[in-house]
Parts: structure tokens; sequence; C-alpha cells
């Protein structure tokens, strides 16, 4: 299925995921052992709120996407890779009033982009 997406689209879709992923591997890897970044979003329909976020799961793929050669993306990753873009977009437009050391603020952290680095 990567065959089908060529090389062009393969790199616009990798330049919007860099634009919107604006932490380094190890920043973003650092940001995601901590208990702040385990304690927010969204962790599966059981409404317990019990294991891992998505977001912090998107997390731990976005570091590896961002160690991955735009030659070596399949077309999951790539897929992946623009779930993430549209997420920081959507996000970016619902900034609260307050979002210094909010959950919004924490919640783009786990998805790779650091609204404080604007």
């Amino acid at each position: 299925m990567a065959d089908t997406i060529d090389a062009d689209e393969r790199t616009a879709i990798r330049k919007e995921f860099n634009d919107a992923v604006n932490m380094t591997p190890s920043e973003l890897e650092k940001w995601l052992d901590t208990d702040e970044s385990k304690e927010v979003g969204w962790k599966g329909e059981d409404g317990k709120g019990r294991g891992e976020s998505v977001g912090h799961k998107s997390g731990k793929r976005i570091v590896d996407l961002l160690r991955t050669k735009v030659t070596d993306l399949d077309a999951d990753d790539l897929a992946h890779m623009k779930k993430v873009t549209s997420y920081v977009h959507r996000h970016l437009k619902q900034k609260p009033a307050h979002s210094d050391g909010s959950r919004w603020e924490a919640s783009l952290k786990n998805w790779g982009h650091d609204p404080a680095k604007h």
C-alpha cells in the first residue's frame, strides 16, 4: 500500500507533520516520562480512565516517526502523521483563556506540539 503514495505526497505529509510537531524526539521522550503527561488524555471507552491515553501512545509513535527517514515510512506511518497533524491543528484552535500548565497544553505536548514554543 505504501507504494501507492508517491514521493511528492510522502514529502508533503512529512512537511506538514514536521510543522505541527515542534518538539524534538528527546524533548518528547522526556515529556512522556512525566506524571503530567501520563495523567491527561482519553484512556478508553470503559469510562474508568485506566491505562495509557491515546495521546501518550501517539507520542511514543511520534518519537519513532521523527527518527524515521521519509523513504522508510509506510502507509500506516503516513496515516498516523496525518492524524497527528489534524489533532494539533484542531486543538490549537481550542486554546483556553488560561492555557499555561493546563490539561490542554499537556495534551498537545503528548502529541508532539509544545504551544509555548510559538
